[in-house]
């Protein structure tokens, strides 16, 4: 089956040394934020601005509105409401979420994922480094056009058995995910949430300024998956490189139907085919019916049930395989809900607007020239607290229009620095999806961090002179 599926498990490799300082548990790291973010809604001055409904229904800020306000602090009992609120606020996110995990499951019980994981490895047996930019490349692609970077939880679980049988290590698998699905979030180009929305609300054309972004999509693209590409090689040449080596992982990721298969059965066949036309629907529900993951978690447990029964499974097998992938899902499922009670204490101590206020009045006294990268970090800071990128949108966006109209830079660049600030940093924030998709993988947060961190200084200098290239050519 092409390279050894265990080649870190050779004696005459020296594991790398570890560190005995290891960071807190994920739940350890979450909560603590949350009770920071506590404490802060007890010292910062409340705020407000005032807001109008826009003819989409959505509540916008209006500019030079702000006034402190004077509300009651948030209780205890907020804080410790705050995590069941979350949890609700992201239930269709979570509950999708499950149902990805049950389908898996319903997969790999029935020998299917091992199969098509065959072929795959087989197509790339003679060049199984082309795999990479072949996976990232529509995974970015889709990203830049629907702004679902969230499916990046449908992609890991695929990837890492993959990857794992190609011969690389678990961080490839979810490096070429987050990666390619960051980029194409960051540099979206028709995604409706966040790019859509913000040139909306900045009374743009939709989606203009299309053909600069695709250059930017591009560049960023190439340059992440030849990043990716290096580590994958480094793993390939000597798997004690890698930043996951030894961790004894793997195991868990490997479908228990290993047995080569040159044929499959009539049955499976058709389940296969009905796979196929399955995601077929999930891709066009995406793309024209507006699917969220409330409907793509109640496709994914229909189409787990189908494809049970079509592989002979009885009913009580099916249920016990659902069992086992919701509980894969766990982790990252509670992930999701701790991260959004960050933003419900946010929101109701009525701090939030604050920052905006003074953030703006930070970028109002820059120079000119640097205005649009400051922006962008302000962006980039934000986006900490407010996880929706249609949400931050409509927090920042008709701040920024006033401050760009006033501090001479296009709002069209205003719209690039706002998805550069939303975008890029989702890939290191404790508070954004990456830490469930890490979670998924049983990535350590500071290998990761450790792993992207170069990247992300690349990226960053792309953004800036394509800000400063924007703003230069009055784009």
């Amino acid at each position: 089956m092409g390279k050894a599926l265990r080649k870190d498990l050779n004696p005459e490799v020296t594991p790398r040394r570890e560190s005995k300082w290891k960071l807190p548990h994920v739940y350890v790291i979450l909560i603590t934020l949350l009770v920071v973010t506590y404490v802060a809604t007890l010292f910062i001055p409340k705020g407000q601005f005032e807001r109008e409904e826009s003819e989409s229904g959505a509540l916008l800020i209006q500019p030079e509105t702000f006034q402190f306000i004077d509300s009651p602090n948030l209780s205890l009992f907020d804080l410790i409401f705050a995590i069941p609120t979350g949890m609700v606020q992201a239930a269709e996110i979570i509950f999708g979420g499950f149902m990805i995990g049950a389908l898996f499951a319903i997969l790999d019980r029935t020998g299917l994922l091992a199969f098509i994981l065959q072929i795959i490895v087989k197509l790339f047996s003679k060049n199984s480094i082309l795999i990479i930019p072949v996976l990232m490349i529509p995974m970015g692609i889709f990203t830049a056009f629907t702004g679902a970077m969230e499916l990046a939880l449908i992609y890991v679980p695929i990837m890492i058995p993959l990857m794992l049988k190609m011969g690389y290590d678990r961080l490839t698998a979810t490096a070429m995910v987050l990666v390619s699905t960051g980029a194409g979030f960051s540099v979206a180009l028709t995604a409706p949430a966040t790019v859509g929305l913000a040139q909306t609300i900045a009374e743009l054309p939709l989606y203009s300024g299309i053909e600069y972004r695709v250059g930017i999509l591009v560049t960023v693209m190439v340059i992440g998956i030849v990043y990716v590409w290096r580590y994958a090689k480094k793993v390939e040449k000597n798997p004690s490189l890698g930043l996951l080596y030894g961790d004894g992982l793997d195991e868990e990721y490997i479908s228990e139907q290993e047995e080569e298969r040159e044929k499959i059965s009539i049955r499976e066949a058709l389940a296969i085919a009905f796979l196929v036309v399955g995601m077929g629907i999930m891709i066009y529900g995406l793309l024209n019916w507006g699917w969220y993951f409330i409907e793509i978690g109640g496709w994914y447990a229909f189409m787990s049930i189908v494809l049970g029964l079509l592989c002979g499974l009885s009913p009580s097998n099916i249920a016990e395989a659902f069992n086992d992938g919701i509980k894969k899902m766990v982790v990252a499922a509670i992930v999701i809900g701790l991260s959004r009670s960050i933003s419900v204490v946010l929101q109701d101590g009525n701090i939030l607007d604050t920052v905006i206020y003074v953030v703006s009045g930070v970028l109002s006294g820059m120079p000119t020239e640097l205005t649009a990268i400051g922006m962008m970090v302000v962006q980039g800071g934000i986006n900490f607290f407010v996880g929706s990128g249609s949400g931050q949108a409509m927090i920042t966006m008709p701040v920024m229009n006033g401050l760009s109209d006033l501090l001479g830079v296009s709002r069209q660049t205003a719209v690039l620095a706002f998805q550069f600030g939303d975008g890029f940093t989702n890939l290191i924030y404790p508070v954004s999806l990456v830490m469930a998709m890490l979670a998924l993988a049983q990535v350590s947060f500071t290998k990761w961090l450790r792993f992207i961190t170069p990247l992300l200084v690349i990226w960053g200098v792309i953004c800036a002179t394509a800000l400063v290239i924007a703003q230069v050519i009055g784009w």
